[in-house]
């Protein structure tokens, strides 16, 4: 399991304790010890003190401190220390592909119609998903396959060498957009079905580029709503 930990601005992090568990067959004990460290030598934990209910208070409280208070922007939807989720409304955009794609190669650099897409950042995760309506989505509301190279049935992006900004801020949406359609569709990744297009994604993809509008009518089903992308947790 990968951990990635973004702060916010400038810090500097130093071992304060741990907490110890103790599980046996009933019951199960925790115990919090101080961390000291001498000159030139490894913290060493302290002896064991009980845990109170202050102290658990004051330990969630701080480890969601990290999320300053700010002003939503109106395309927020879910906004956690850990998490940002948010939606674009239908719009045209430039796409740049490899010049050894035979189908989409020559048409790289040149502006096509998107579908309204949700986009969603869990530390340096990127997830894209596309809807039908261009409006501010609900807890409701289904969502569909984001028809891209470079992204999974499951939403779930190939970074690769994408210019991804650091962490599910609100100040880094456009920055998030911007590395996405700005880094070259290369590759499907992985199986599924990523659109209803009989040529497959790059027969949309060439299909559409002089379209007025994006055909929502060729978006593959994703089987999945708002809230379940939301709150789903990472494969």
């Amino acid at each position: 399991m990968d951990c990635h930990i973004s702060l916010q601005g400038a810090d500097s992090l130093s071992l304060q304790g741990a907490i110890l568990v103790y599980k046996g067959a009933r019951d199960v004990f925790a115990s919090w010890h101080e961390a000291t460290a001498g000159k030139g030598t490894a913290p060493q934990l302290g002896p064991a003190l009980p845990l109170s209910t202050m102290f658990l208070k004051s330990l969630a409280e701080g480890l969601g401190s990290n999320l300053r208070t700010e002003l939503l922007p109106p395309n927020v939807l879910v906004r956690t220390p850990d998490t940002l989720v948010w939606w674009t409304p239908a719009t045209s955009r430039r796409m740049f592909f490899s010049q050894f794609d035979e189908i989409l190669g020559p048409l790289s650099g040149r502006s096509f119609p998107h579908p309204a897409l949700v986009f969603r950042v869990s530390g340096r995760e990127l997830r894209i998903r596309a809807i039908s309506q261009s409006k501010r989505p609900d807890a409701t509301t289904p969502l569909f396959v984001a028809p891209y190279y470079n992204t999974q049935e499951n939403g779930l992006v190939c970074q690769g060498s994408m210019r991804s900004p650091e962490g599910p801020f609100v100040n880094a949406m456009t920055a998030w957009e911007d590395a996405f359609f700005a880094s070259e569709f290369t590759h499907l990744w992985g199986g599924g079905l990523m659109c209803q297009h009989k040529q497959g994604v790059a027969g949309l993809w060439k299909s559409v580029e002089e379209a007025k509008g994006f055909p929502v009518r060729l978006l593959a089903n994703a089987w999945q709503t708002l809230q379940e992308f939301v709150g789903r947790d990472c494969d």
